[in-house]
């Protein structure tokens, strides 16, 4: 089974979101909240190249947030 990380902050509804898609498909994930991070914009920068939240990893590969996990599951690439 792939190992899934998801970058997070509470305030973020596309994090909410993903993690239900997630959910929705039985997928484990960790979460990794950036609450108390302040400079947490450069440490997803470092990790995906992009600053915005959710940032999901598969397997050590930035696949994107919301958007692009949306877009796998609409693919049928998710399940794989």
């Amino acid at each position: 089974m792939a190992r899934i990380e998801i970058y997070t902050t509470q305030w973020c509804s596309f994090c909410a979101r993903a993690k239900a898609l997630l959910d929705a498909h039985g997928l484990m994930y960790e979460e990794i909240s950036l609450d108390a991070h302040p400079d947490f914009r450069q440490r997803l920068v470092e990790l995906s190249g992009r600053w915005t939240v959710p940032q999901i990893i598969v397997d050590g590969t930035p696949i994107g947030g919301f958007s692009e996990l949306r877009a796998l599951e609409r693919s049928g690439d998710l399940a794989a």
